[in-house]
Order: C-alpha cells, then sequence, then structure tokens
C-alpha cells in the first residue's frame, strides 16, 4: 500500500479552511495533522511516503459532478466522449468522481439499461463513477424494479417533462415514480420543461422558416421551464417525496423553487456553469456557430446569470453539476443546419467546471468554501456519497487535488481533453488550476502529465440522498 504526504497547503472543505499536512494510507486519507504536531514528522520518518508539496497551494476534495452523459445516444449520433475520454478530461479538471446517466430503453426494464451502461463503463473509467437511472418508460414493472435498484446502489431517477414520443412522462407516470420514490428511499430527478407547449412553438417556429440556432432558446420558453418546476415540485409534495431539479437556467424556476423551499418542502436544484457564464447571445452567433451552445434547458438571457449566483449563495440551488453532453461541431451539430431542432442537444463542460467556479471565488461571486460545498460536498451529499467522497477527512477516499489558486490559463479546444472539437469558452482566461490530482490515493494527473489509466476508476455503490431536511 502507498503512503503519502501531503504538506504545506490550506486545506478547503465546505466547512474548513485550515493550514494542515494531509496523511494518506493507501486509499484513504487517515489524518489531518497541524504543521508542527510532529505528526506529519512521524508519518514520514521510515522514508516509505511520498511527500508531495503544496505550499502556496489549495489542498481540496475532488470534485463530484453528480450529472455526466458519457457516450449518450441522441437524434441520431451519440456524445462525443467515452468513458474513458470523459473521465481522463474529468481528472485533467480536478473531478475524481461522476455520477453519469443509465438509460432504460423504450419497453425494456431498468436492468436492461443498466447493464448496457455497466458495459460501457467498466474497465474504462479513469476515476470512480456511479449511476442515476433514467426511467424512460414508466409501467408497473418499472415502477417495481426501483427496490431493486435502490438495493444495488443506484439510488435516483431521472424524469422528462420534455421529448415527447422519446423519453417524455405524463404527470400521472411522475406521481407514480414519485411516490415509489417515497417508499423506496429513491430521489427522482427532474428535466422541468412542458415538452408538450414546446413541441407547438418548435412547429410553428419551423413553419415560419425560423430554423437558425438562437429559435431554440426562443421555443424553449422560461416560462414552460417555470411551469414544469412548479408542477413537479407540487406532484412531488402530493407523494410525500422529494424532488431534485437538474440543470435550473432561469429565474422564474428558480422563483419556484425557493417558494418550496421557503415552505420546508424537501425541493433541491442543481444549475450549471454554462447558464452562469454564457447566454443567449451566444446562442445567436452568426454562421450557424450558435450550434455550439445548443442544450436544454436552454442558454437564457444574460440577466438571468445574477439570479442564479444569488440562488448559489442563499442555497436555493444546491450544486453546479455540469450536464456535460458533448457533440462534435463538425459532422454532429450541423446535424441541424437548417433544421434547429435537429441540432444535437449538450454542451461539453466535465473539465473546465472547477475552474470556472473558482473563477467565481476571485470574482467574488462565492466564498472558497461555498465553491467545495457545490462542486463536492453538496453532491457527494445529495446522491449518497458522503463522506467517502466530497471532503478531506480520516475515512475518506483520499481523492484529493493541490490546486493553483494563481495559475492562470487560458480555455480552448486546442488545449482541452475532451473529446469535442470546441470549447464553449474559447480564449477565456481564467485563474486557478489542478496542479496534481489523486484518485483514492493514487496520482494521476501531476505537473502538466497524466498518470493514470482506463480501469483506474471503480464504480460506486451510492446509499439514498443525504441532503433531507
Amino acid at each position: 500500500m502507498t503512503r503519502t504526504l501531503i504538506r504545506g497547503g490550506l486545506v478547503v472543505t465546505a466547512t474548513d479552511e485550515i493550514a494542515a499536512d494531509v496523511l494518506i494510507d493507501g486509499e484513504q486519507v487517515v489524518a489531518l495533522a497541524t504543521p508542527g504536531s510532529g505528526l506529519a514528522e512521524a508519518f514520514a520518518s521510515d522514508g516509505t511516503a511520498t511527500v508531495l508539496d503544496a505550499t502556496g497551494r489549495y489542498v481540496i476534495p475532488g470534485g463530484v459532478d453528480a450529472h455526466t452523459h458519457m457516450e449518450m445516444p441522441f437524434g441520431g449520433t451519440v456524445a462525443a466522449d467515452t468513458f474513458e475520454t470523459g473521465t481522463r478530461a474529468a481528472a485533467w479538471g480536478g473531478t475524481t468522481t461522476i455520477v453519469d446517466f443509465a438509460i432504460q430503453p423504450a419497453g425494456g426494464s431498468l436492468r436492461e439499461g443498466l447493464d448496457t451502461w455497466h458495459a460501457k463503463a467498466e474497465s474504462r473509467c479513469a476515476i470512480d463513477y456511479a449511476f442515476h437511472m433514467i426511467m424512460s418508460d414508466v409501467t408497473e414493472a418499472s415502477l417495481k424494479e426501483m427496490e431493486t435498484l435502490v438495493g444495488a446502489g443506484v439510488t435516483s431517477f431521472k424524469l422528462f417533462m420534455a421529448y415527447p414520443g422519446v423519453l417524455y412522462s405524463d404527470d400521472g407516470k411522475v406521481l407514480r415514480a414519485l411516490q415509489r420514490g417515497a417508499d423506496t428511499g429513491g430521489l427522482i430527478m427532474m428535466h422541468a420543461e412542458n415538452g408538450i407547449a414546446i413541441d407547438v412553438l418548435v412547429e410553428q417556429a419551423l413553419a415560419r422558416g425560423n430554423t437558425d440556432p438562437r429559435y431554440h432558446g426562443e421555443v424553449r420558453h422560461a416560462l414552460l421551464e417555470a411551469e414544469a418546476t412548479n408542477r413537479a415540485i407540487q406532484l412531488a409534495r402530493v407523494a410525500g417525496a422529494p424532488i431534485y431539479i437538474v440543470h435550473l437556467s432561469a429565474t422564474e424556476a428558480l422563483a419556484e423553487v425557493t417558494q418550496a423551499r421557503d415552505a420546508g418542502v424537501n425541493a433541491f436544484a442543481e444549475t450549471c456553469p454554462q447558464y452562469l457564464f454564457l447566454s443567449v447571445d451566444d446562442l445567436a452567433r452568426p454562421d450557424f456557430e450558435g450550434a455550439k451552445y445548443v442544450c436544454s434547458t436552454p442558454l437564457r438571457p444574460a440577466e438571468h446569470q445574477a439570479a442564479l449566483w444569488r440562488g448559489l449563495r442563499t442555497d436555493d440551488l444546491s450544486v453546479v453539476s455540469t450536464d456535460h453532453c458533448p457533440f462534435c461541431f463538425t459532422g454532429q451539430k450541423d446535424l441541424g443546419v437548417g433544421d434547429f431542432s435537429k441540432i444535437p442537444n449538450g454542451v461539453p463542460g466535465v473539465e473546465t467546471r472547477m475552474d470556472l467556479l473558482h473563477q467565481a471565488v476571485l470574482d467574488g461571486r462565492i466564498g472558497r468554501r461555498r465553491w467545495i460545498e457545490i462542486a463536492c460536498a453538496t453532491p457527494a451529499r445529495m446522491f449518497g456519497l458522503y463522506p467517502r467522497k466530497g471532503t478531506i477527512a480520516p475515512g475518506s477516499d483520499a481523492d484529493v487535488v493541490i490546486y493553483d489558486p494563481a495559475a492562470v490559463h487560458v480555455l480552448s479546444a486546442r488545449t482541452h481533453h475532451m473529446a469535442v472539437d470546441y470549447s464553449c469558452y474559447e480564449g477565456r482566461p481564467v485563474t486557478g488550476r489542478a496542479e496534481t490530482v489523486l484518485s483514492r490515493g493514487r496520482v494521476i494527473v501531476d505537473g502538466g502529465q497524466y498518470l493514470g489509466s482506463a480501469g483506474d476508476g471503480c464504480f460506486l455503490r451510492r446509499d439514498t440522498c443525504q441532503a433531507l431536511r
């Protein structure tokens, strides 16, 4: 078993900022030692421990990205990142755990979908991973399966109020799933958009000849996100179940979550970096460039960003995930030339999340501990992985990042490691970067070198949600 001592850094978790040395034995953190206490010196005295110097650096938990879509089929194509390339890119960016989405095949069982995703990911992931389950066909059989999956460590289930004919569940199916979640401990995650109304607006826009990418944002109106968010919350209240709203993007939808939380409802929501840093101006870029920014929920006018940042500060927004679902501009996004509704929905982000959020710390939007809370600790709690993941404490997995808060670099497709031919943040300078990344005690990124390999990551069986009030 390897032993590692990380010396001289500022340990930043969701609750503390302390000058401490981190002692790692094998795959776990065994102690945090106050400098000068002699504990670190004793730990390293026999010469078998590798010593990593973190002077002038932060020592933070590895990021937990609770919303990714590696190898996801969509609109006749498949997300560009495989489990191998996507998890490697995550590691470069300081993320050491992902929770991806297995998809129930139409007419098939939840177990069938889960087995398919296990086969995709097994022996290919660079970091640890877990699965949510997308319920695309809510039936008596699939509802019964939920308990079995919860027992197998897949404790969250995603439903869609969007995409009629593909993934859509009507209110009756949503209610039944929420009731079953309340019975089994499974957390229901909701893509909250009124898909029936959106399809009407898509049809009308195309009939008018409005085919450019910017119309993707116009037809997916913010009020239709707010209406569906409210409906999901009320159905959850009827069922006596918690609810987690994914990729919330609009001020009006956030208001629905805030009102529910103020009333004591177990309603949770995440947002994503694209909604915090990008806007409809990007969707409107000329020469079909706006297609790069097509995702659902869509980008909103820039004035929504202030409300989202405020929601992160007040904890009305609990998590920042990426919804990483990358499609190349050439050969995938261009499937929608002449018809915005055929542009594959999704943007890349698994590698850039931690750095963008650190930039927000420097810009005064959030504090350092809140950065770690929304990117590491709360997603781990929300999805049953804490304190194994999301913190640095005795007994936790040694998923640790030595982070240089002063490193300036420029985000670009030329230098990122995601398997996609563009960056949403091309040319944007950011300050802060993962310097050394450990996954369960093993150094997998160090000083600009990748030292990991496919298969280093393990599947994580998760507990039920630990964030309920």
